[in-house]
């Protein structure tokens, strides 16, 4: 609103600039419409047919921007470029700068559920993801999604002072290689100078061609970062070079372990698996960005265990916490599990929803109005897909994500699938448009003035002469303001500062 306010001031000023050099330099009426009368019918042709094709080229352009980035390139500039210029204020800096701390948090809750984050339930890249390129012979994740992926290991498994230490040095230049064998060759020859557990970590995840590989190779990786971690943990208070070794081997020391119980819980040992995601609960509660509480949540419902399910939604399910699909549906369907074995919709229409099943109900709601995508994938109305490594909160990917383990704990709650199809179907399968994307104002006006345009230059075309009448009809009647403003101040002012002003 704030650069369209700015556009509007800018079209004012320039409207009373022309009106300014039209009363200095005393354009006469008489001159302009001596223009136009000299004005052919093949002008009125070329120019609206010049018209039309330049609005026809900005609508394919603007089409093709859509189409590829997702956004118009004409609003992308007003909004980057030129709303900086017009001196436009950030919204949201000003909101953040006058609010109080629980309108900051909120903020700060609004903007982190709609981001990129990591999956915390991704597959591995060796033993899972590469089973597909084997079979198909397609690559299962994109190159943005593995691009986030060597941004994020940078960031947990290297730091400063790696130059410092050979393995490490390698190590650091392995994360950065594009190509997978490039890296897993780094990382056996990081091997072969010291026990480096990024290196283990490496080849567990994409060298080890099964899960029991991935499981053996996290093991030494766990060995070599455990003692890296004690080291560092007891020097970490000499100096912020050390304190940055220290949380570089904090992050590498949690996500093998984390990792580690991943392997239990594929390989079948499920209450194994939750053993480990507890103990690592309880020895860093801090370290909250790999989201362990998923990982978490979904082996307790293999389990059956709900009891311990509602604890720990009871912890995480908060308001000042990001909300996630794991979260949202994983409550519902503890709510529908308690009325769903005997829910029906006739007989809910005929004595109308008790209190338990409208509990039910609106946990279901709360569900689908954060991310609207995952009935269709839990009711098995869109084909599932492998999860990527990174989700869009509240976007498709996200709810791929969910599915794709979820998916059996829905089905083995009798009913629970019933109650979220009637429920949704008939609150939200038509109302539910997020994140729909909808075309850009810029497109559908371009669209508008293409067509108009091209409509006026194929009525020049047939008809110049009727045409060149209502073109001269309508520029006498829009400058018919200007002339009468223009008699009214040859009327007022007198004739010697209105002679002034025309010889300045």
């Amino acid at each position: 609103h704030s650069c369209w306010s700015h556009v509007w001031r800018l079209g004012l000023l320039f409207l009373v600039s022309f009106l300014g050099i039209m009363l200095l330099y005393e354009v006469p009426s008489v001159v302009f419409f001596m223009f136009l009368n000299t004005l052919t019918p093949k002008f009125y042709v070329a120019l609206t047919g010049t018209s039309s094709l330049i609005s026809g080229l900005i609508l394919i352009f603007e089409w093709w921007y859509f189409r590829k980035y997702g956004t118009s390139f004409i609003e992308q500039v007003s909004v980057s470029h030129l709303r900086p210029l017009l001196g436009g204020v950030d919204n949201n800096s000003s909101n953040n700068s006058n609010s109080s701390n629980g309108d900051s948090d909120s903020n700060r809750q609004s903007v982190s559920e709609c981001k990129v984050w990591r999956n915390p339930l991704n597959l591995f890249r060796g033993a899972e993801y590469n089973r597909y390129t084997w079979v198909t012979g397609r690559e299962p994740l994109t190159y943005y999604d593995m691009n986030l992926s060597a941004q994020d290991h940078q960031t947990f498994f290297t730091c400063d002072s790696d130059h410092l230490r050979p393995a490490d040095a390698i190590m650091q230049k392995a994360w950065r290689e594009r190509n997978p064998q490039a890296r897993i060759s780094a990382a056996h020859e990081a091997l072969e100078i010291n026990e480096c557990a990024t290196a283990y970590i490496l080849l567990a995840e994409e060298e080890a061609t099964t899960i029991a590989e991935a499981e053996k190779l996290f093991k030494q990786a766990l060995k070599a970062g455990d003692g890296c971690y004690r080291r560092s943990q007891q020097l970490q208070h000499h100096g912020s070079q050390y304190e940055a070794q220290h949380r570089r081997d904090t992050n590498v020391l949690v996500y093998i372990k984390r990792r580690l119980a991943m392997c239990a819980r594929r390989l079948g040992r499920t209450r194994e698996a939750v053993k480990m995601m507890r103990d690592l609960m309880k020895e860093f509660p801090l370290l909250s960005m790999f989201n362990i509480h998923e990982n978490l949540l979904e082996a307790l419902l293999e389990l059956q265990a709900y009891a311990d399910v509602q604890a720990v939604l009871a912890k995480y399910d908060d308001i000042s916490l990001p909300k996630s699909a794991t979260i949202c549906y994983t409550a519902a369907l503890l709510k529908a599990r308690a009325v769903s074995d005997k829910f029906s919709p006739e007989a809910a229409s005929r004595r109308g929803l008790s209190t338990a099943e409208m509990n039910a109900v609106e946990a279901i709601h709360r569900a689908v109005e954060f991310n609207p995508h995952v009935p269709k994938y839990l009711l098995e109305m869109k084909s599932l897909i492998l999860p990527p490594e990174h989700i869009l909160k509240r976007g498709d990917s996200e709810a791929i994500a969910y599915a794709f383990f979820h998916l059996a704990h829905w089905k083995r709650v009798e009913g629970a699938l019933n109650l979220l199809h009637c429920t949704w179907e008939g609150t939200f399968h038509e109302v539910s448009v997020y994140p729909k994307k909808e075309l850009p104002f810029f497109i559908l006006f371009t669209a508008g003035l293409c067509s108009f345009t091209a409509m006026l230059a194929l009525l020049t075309h047939q008809f110049p002469e009727l045409m060149g009448v209502f073109a001269k009809a309508f520029l006498s009647t829009l400058f018919a303001p200007l002339n009468f403003v223009m008699e009214k101040v040859e009327s007022i002012l007198p004739s010697s500062l209105w002679h002034q002003l025309t010889r300045i």
